[in-house]
C-alpha cells in the first residue's frame, strides 16, 4: 500500500535503464510542434494523455518479457494509463526517436516518430538473461507506446493512432511472433473515450474513430533510416537528412548499435572499418532470414522503405500488411501501392535495394567494394534459406536432390493458376503419404487432391481476378498498345520477359474465357494429381536406404504441421475483430489473440472457434453505405453462424480496403 492507503501498482516498480538516451545525442529542446532536428538522435517528448483508457486486450507472452503478469496487468486500475502514455512510469523518460527514410524509392528527408514515444528501457528478469544472448544480448527490452500525440517528427499529423489500426498491429505483432518470425511485440492495446477524425476508405469521407494506444517492446527500434539522418541533399528528391555531414553522430550510432545490441562483433575486430563491415554483413544475413520467412508463410509487410526496416532484422511497423489468401505472386497489400513496388514477389529485391541505401548512410564507415560484394551474395544467401524453409514445409528433411527446387516451382504455379489458398495449401500437403511397397491404387493423393481442389477459387472468380489484373494493368496496356500501333516496335520487345510474362497472363486469361467450371474443374484435378505424383517421388527418396520408415513419416507429418500454420491474421480475421471492437465488444479480440498464440494448433473441427459472419457482412454493408454518403445504422445483431479461422476468406473479404 502507498501513503494514501491505496494499492501500488507492480508497473511502478519496473527496473528502467534508458541506455539509449545516456549514449546517443539527445534534442532537450520542449519547442512545441513539428520542427527539424539537427544534431540529436532522440528528442524529449511528453506523450498526450487519452480520455478514459480502458483495456481492448493485453499479450500475456509479450508483458512476460518485462516480468509482468497479464491478468494482474489487465485488472491493474493504473494499467490502461501507465501502458497509453497517459501517466508517465516512475523511471521513464519520454522521447522520439529522429529518423529519415526513402519511401517508395525517393529520400523523404526527416521522417521520425511521429505518433511513437519512447517511454525507456526495462532491464530483463533474471531468469530470461541465459536465453537472450543472441536476440537481445544487452539484457533490455525498448518500450514504447504508439498512438501517444504530437512529438517534433508529426509533420501535419496529430499524432494519434485510431483502433482499427491499432487492433490490426497488435494482433499482427502477436502472431508473427508466435509463428516464429522475428518481430517487435505488442504488450497491451488501449483505446479511449478521444475521437479523431479520419478516412478509412480514402475516399475522401472522415468518420471519427475512437484513439488507441498500443504498447511495443523490441531489444531496440532502431532501424536502416536512423543512420540517414546524416545524408546530403537527394539529387532526385531535393531533400536532405536533419544533420547532414555529422559523421562524428554517425560514428557514435554505429559504436553504439554495435557494443549494444552485436557484442560478439565488438569483441572480434579491432579494427574499426572491419568491425562495421561484419556489422552490415551480419544485418544483412538477419535481413535475407526474415524475408525468406516472410515469403513461406506468405506475409506481405506493404510498406518497406528503409525508415520500416530493422537494423536487427525484426518485422517492424505493422500496416497495410496482409498474408497471402488465393496465392498470387503480385499480390499487393497495401491499397496505396498502385505501381505494386512492394508486392509479395518485390519483397526480396526490395530488403536487397534497402540494403544498399544502408551502406550509402554508413559511408566511409565501411570498405566500399566488401560493402559491395556482401550486397551481391543477398539474392544468392536468400534464396538458399528460402528452399530451406521450403524443403521443411514440404517436409523434405533428410536430403537435399537438384529438382527440390524445380518441385516448389511448380507447386507455387499450379497454386497460381488454380487459384489455391496459400495457407491451406501447404497445411494439406502433410496429408500425401509416402508410397510403400504394395500400397493399392487409392493411394495416389486422389483424397488429398479432394481437400486441395476445395482450396481452389471458382471460375468466375479466376476470371475476374484475370479481368482486374488486366484493367489495372498500364504496362499490359502499354504492350498491346504497341502491338496494334507500332508491329515492328512490338517485334522487337516481344521476347523480353517483362513483356512476355504479361502477354503470357493475357494467354491465361483468353483460356478461362473459352472454358466452363466442369472443364476448367477437371484439368486443375488432372494437374494436382500431376503434381502430388512428382512430390511423392520425391518423398521415397527421403525412405532410401532406411528401416524405419514409419518413423520417418511421423518425423515429416510433425515437421510440416509445426511449419504450416493452420491460422494466420488474414484480413477478415482482423476486420471481424474490428467491427465488434468498434461497437464496444473486445472479446472477439481477445478469442482472435488467443488462436494467433497457437497457429501450429491442430484444433478439432468442433472445437476450431470462428468470428461471426454478421461483423464481415456488416462491414460490406457500411461501405456501401459509405459509397453512397449514408451513415452505418449501428451494430447489427443476427444469427452468430461462424466462419473457421482456417478457412479460406468469405466473399466479402475481398472488399477490404487497407491502406
Amino acid at each position: 500500500m502507498d501513503s494514501e492507503g491505496s494499492a501500488s501498482s507492480s508497473l511502478e516498480r519496473l527496473p528502467f535503464n534508458n541506455v539509449a538516451l545516456k549514449k546517443l545525442p539527445l534534442d532537450s529542446s520542449e519547442e512545441p510542434g513539428s520542427r527539424t532536428v539537427s544534431g540529436a538522435c532522440f528528442s524529449r517528448v511528453q506523450p498526450q494523455p487519452l480520455v478514459n483508457p480502458t483495456f481492448v486486450a493485453v499479450s500475456g507472452p509479450a508483458l512476460a518479457l518485462l516480468g509482468l503478469d497479464d491478468k494482474e496487468i489487465f485488472h491493474d486500475l493504473l494499467g490502461p494509463e501507465y501502458l497509453s502514455g497517459s501517466k508517465v512510469l516512475p523511471g521513464s523518460e519520454p522521447a522520439a526517436h529522429c529518423y529519415c527514410g526513402h519511401q517508395f524509392g525517393l529520400f523523404a528527408g526527416q521522417l521520425g516518430d511521429g505518433a511513437v514515444c519512447y517511454l525507456g528501457e526495462v532491464e530483463a528478469p533474471a531468469d530470461q538473461i541465459g536465453t537472450m544472448q543472441r536476440d537481445n544480448p544487452c539484457g533490455r527490452w525498448e518500450i514504447q507506446v504508439k498512438g501517444a500525440g504530437v512529438t517534433p517528427y508529426s509533420r501535419e499529423s496529430d499524432g494519434r493512432k485510431v483502433l482499427r489500426s491499432s487492433i490490426r498491429e497488435f494482433l499482427c505483432s502477436e502472431a508473427m511472433a508466435a509463428l516464429g518470425i522475428p518481430t517487435t511485440r505488442a504488450a497491451s492495446l488501449v483505446t479511449s473515450d478521444l475521437y479523431v477524425n479520419r478516412d478509412p476508405l480514402n475516399n475522401g469521407r472522415r468518420r471519427p474513430e475512437r484513439c488507441s494506444v498500443v504498447l511495443r517492446i523490441a531489444p531496440s527500434f532502431i532501424r536502416f533510416g536512423s543512420f540517414e539522418i546524416f545524408q546530403s541533399r537527394d539529387e532526385f528528391s531535393g531533400r536532405q537528412g536533419p544533420s547532414p555531414g555529422r559523421h562524428d553522430i554517425r560514428a557514435q550510432l554505429v559504436d553504439y548499435v554495435i557494443d549494444t545490441f552485436y557484442p560478439d562483433i565488438q569483441r572480434c575486430h579491432g579494427n574499426r572499418k572491419e568491425r562495421n563491415t561484419a556489422f552490415f554483413k551480419e544485418v544483412t544475413v538477419r535481413t535475407a532470414r526474415l524475408v525468406a520467412q516472410w515469403q513461406c508463410v506468405g506475409f506481405c509487410h506493404g510498406v518497406l522503405n528503409t525508415d520500416n526496416m530493422s537494423i536487427l532484422g525484426l518485422t517492424v511497423d505493422y500496416g497495410p500488411f496482409g498474408f497471402i489468401d488465393r496465392f498470387d505472386p503480385e499480390f499487393v497489400c497495401n491499397a496505396s501501392d498502385r505501381r505494386g513496388r512492394y508486392s509479395y514477389q518485390a519483397q526480396p529485391s526490395v530488403c536487397r535495394w534497402n540494403l544498399a541505401r544502408l551502406a550509402e548512410a554508413l559511408g566511409s564507415e565501411l570498405h566500399a567494394s566488401q560493402a559491395g560484394a556482401i550486397l551481391d551474395e543477398f539474392m544468392p544467401l536468400y534464396e538458399t534459406l528460402y528452399l530451406a524453409n521450403m524443403r521443411r514445409k514440404l517436409g523434405l528433411l533428410r536430403r537435399k536432390e537438384p529438382e527440390d527446387q524445380e518441385l516448389v516451382s511448380e507447386l507455387l504455379q499450379l497454386m497460381h493458376n488454380t487459384g489455391a489458398d496459400f495457407t491451406n495449401t501447404f497445411r494439406l500437403l502433410s496429408g500425401v503419404s509416402c508410397p510403400v511397397v504394395g500400397e493399392g491404387k487409392g493411394a495416389t493423393g486422389g483424397p488429398v487432391v479432394d481437400l486441395l481442389l476445395e482450396q481452389c477459387v471458382s471460375l468466375e472468380e479466376l476470371k475476374r481476378f484475370g479481368e482486374k489484373s488486366y484493367k489495372d494493368n498500364l504496362e499490359l496496356a502499354m504492350v498491346l498498345s504497341m502491338a496494334q500501333t507500332n508491329p515492328a516496335m512490338f517485334g522487337l520487345v516481344a521476347d523480353r520477359p517483362e513483356v512476355a510474362h504479361q502477354l503470357e497472363k493475357m494467354g491465361r486469361l483468353k483460356e478461362l474465357l473459352n472454358t466452363n467450371q466442369d472443364e476448367l474443374r477437371a484439368k486443375q484435378r488432372e494437374d494436382w494429381l500431376r503434381w502430388i505424383s512428382q512430390y511423392r517421388k520425391r518423398l521415397v527418396k527421403e525412405c532410401d536406404g532406411a528401416r524405419e520408415v514409419c518413423t520417418i513419416e511421423e518425423e515429416r507429418i510433425r515437421v510440416m504441421d509445426s511449419t504450416n500454420p493452420r491460422v494466420v491474421l488474414r484480413n477478415y480475421i482482423a476486420q471481424n475483430a474490428i467491427q465488434a471492437a468498434e461497437n464496444g465488444d473486445f472479446s472477439e479480440v481477445r478469442r482472435v489473440l488467443k488462436v494467433l498464440e497457437n497457429p501450429y494448433c491442430a484444433y478439432p473441427e468442433s472445437e476450431l472457434p470462428g468470428g461471426p459472419k454478421t461483423f464481415g457482412e456488416r462491414y460490406q454493408k457500411g461501405m456501401e453505405k459509405d459509397k453512397e454518403g449514408r451513415k452505418d445504422e449501428g451494430r447489427t445483431d443476427g444469427n452468430q453462424n461462424c466462419v473457421p479461422y482456417d478457412s479460406k476468406p468469405p466473399v466479402w473479404a475481398r472488399e477490404i480496403c487497407v491502406t
